[in-house]
């Protein structure tokens, strides 16, 4: 899906990574977020006029195409299934307004371990993650563009969360070695997920 494009479908993900982002003039790009298997992509694309981001792939994946007009034949017949997908859309809202936050307010440690948390949390809902880690194919390349900083500054944050003895990412595997520690470096809160039962906390 690319920003600007018309009739663009949706998609439910099954299995993979796709990342959302919008690309500036100058070529530089600022990634929303990261979609992970069980997400819904692309809803504004379906409701708008145009795609107003871009979507794709970070590794390989499966997805269900579903178009406009099945989507809403489907919320006529089946009122739950429109309510599930507008609770996805206000998680991702909620999930965007913690980012603008991490983006305005939090330091770059900080930042970096919230995001962190975020994955674990939507990992650990998907059976995906754990509360001692979880695969991961983002590059640091991948964390600067979504984190609003450079490579450079990525690669310093994770040696200095890894010399904390809190967290490390090495060959797509994030390890956190003290949770409770770096859920209080991030203050991080889960309920702006919505999870049901306490998954992490």
């Amino acid at each position: 899906m690319h920003q600007g494009q018309t009739h663009a479908a949706a998609y439910i993900l099954a299995d993979g990574w796709v990342c959302s982002y919008k690309l500036l003039r100058d070529g530089t790009r600022q990634i929303v977020d990261f979609q992970i298997p069980g997400d819904f992509l692309g809803l504004r694309s379906v409701l708008f006029r145009t795609a107003d981001h871009n979507i794709e792939p970070v590794t390989p994946v499966e997805a269900s195409e579903v178009m406009k007009s099945d989507l809403l034949l489907a919320f006529e017949a089946t009122p739950r299934l429109a309510t599930a997908v507008l609770w996805a859309a206000s998680r991702d809202e909620a999930m965007v307004v913690e980012h603008l936050v991490g983006l305005g307010r939090r330091d770059a440690v900080e930042r970096t371990a919230h995001f962190m948390l975020e994955l674990t949390a939507r990992l650990i809902l998907v059976g995906r993650g754990s509360r001692a880690g979880f695969a991961c194919p983002l590059t640091q390349y991948h964390l600067a563009d979504a984190l609003g900083l450079s490579s450079v500054h990525v690669n310093r944050v994770l040696r200095q969360l890894r010399e904390d003895g809190l967290l490390t990412f090495h060959k797509g595997l994030v390890t956190i070695h003290n949770f409770d520690k770096l859920v209080e470096l991030a203050e991080f809160d889960q309920a702006y997920l919505d999870h049901d039962g306490p998954l992490l906390l």
